[in-house]
């Protein structure tokens, strides 16, 4: 009887323990940066037909509300999508601690446009303002730049 609660409880955490990330953050070798950068750029250009979506389908009378909570709700989902990618993989499991001053320099300027990045992905919620389509684009292409410097992370498997 012991046993049956045990699982039971462990089957239970397991399942309100949350969702799993897109990383395992175990060094598995499988994910490439360079398909990272292009899976934000796609993520960026969905939020923007989102947005076109929103401000349409609010201004058509009558308002569809469903077909305007699903846009909504895409674009809030692609914009989580980009933090994730921003903190999860390239803040968190690829710019490495580093001894090095110059590269100690590098990496606050990569830190700082995921920073950034992440900000204007949370403003990409907050409205439908297509300002932040265009500051996203330039800091993906701002933090690529900086981040394949270097060919060590033209990592792809």
């Amino acid at each position: 009887m012991k046993k049956l609660v045990f699982i039971t409880l462990f089957a239970l955490l397991a399942m309100l323990s949350g969702e799993a990330k897109a990383h395992c953050e175990i060094p598995c070798g499988i994910y490439g940066d360079s398909l990272r950068i292009q899976l934000l750029k796609e993520d960026i250009h969905t939020v923007e037909k989102s947005m076109q979506m929103v401000t349409q389908l609010s201004g058509e009378t009558p308002v569809n509300y469903n077909q305007l909570v699903r846009w909504v709700t895409n674009k809030d989902v692609h914009a989580t999508k980009i933090q994730d990618v921003a903190t999860q993989y390239f803040m968190f499991q690829r710019i490495k601690v580093s001894d090095d001053p110059e590269q100690q320099k590098k990496n606050a300027k990569m830190l700082g446009l995921l920073h950034e990045l992440c900000v204007y992905a949370m403003k990409a919620k907050q409205t439908t303002d297509l300002k932040y389509i265009g500051m996203m684009n330039d800091v993906v292409d701002k933090f690529a730049a900086l981040y394949f410097e270097e060919a060590e992370h033209n990592h792809s498997h």
